[in-house]
């Protein structure tokens, strides 16, 4: 029996500690964060919010209650089943990918929400650009500021970053 368990605990371990390589470990967003970057996005019903490491899908849900079309990328397997279960009332307005975001050619968005670690801020900025090069986007960041990218706005932790179409730069 304790083998069994150990087993377990040792497969959630490495599900939940492999996401580390790629982004953040799963952290719930609090409620004062979601609100803050709702805010700070000020996304319309219509739009569409990007969330990059979706986790448990509190991000999409809240958007898509407030009518905005939700895309979430998730790379844990059972966090990417949560969130597909936890929004299944929403799926006309949410869609979650389960996946590596860095791999994969983004959907057009109107908002970015994330929570990355440190080091891969600058790459983020350079995927941002790469994804949406004709298209203005707004990134709200929790914690962790991009490189030498000028904050628009701050509130409880979470940065707002404006991207702008190539021509408009």
């Amino acid at each position: 029996m304790w083998i069994y368990v150990a087993l377990v605990l040792l497969w959630l371990a490495l599900i939940f500690g492999y996401v580390v390589l790629f982004g953040a470990p799963y952290l719930p967003t609090l409620s004062k964060q979601k609100k803050a970057a709702f805010d700070l996005l000020d996304l319309q019903a219509g739009q569409t919010l990007l969330e990059l490491g979706s986790g448990d899908g509190r991000m999409l849900k809240a958007a898509a209650q407030k009518g905005i079309k939700a895309i979430g990328f998730e790379l844990n397997p059972l966090l990417a089943l949560f969130s597909y279960l936890f929004t299944w009332k929403y799926r006309d307005n949410v869609r979650i990918i389960w996946g590596n975001y860095w791999w994969h050619i983004w959907p057009r968005a109107d908002g970015i929400y994330v929570f990355l670690i440190d080091r891969y801020m600058k790459k983020l900025d350079k995927k941002i650009i790469q994804n949406y090069p004709e298209h203005k986007v707004r990134l709200a960041s929790f914690a962790f500021k991009v490189p030498d990218k000028e904050v628009v706005k701050e509130k409880n932790g979470v940065y707002l970053y404006n991207y702008l179409p190539k021509s408009d730069n």
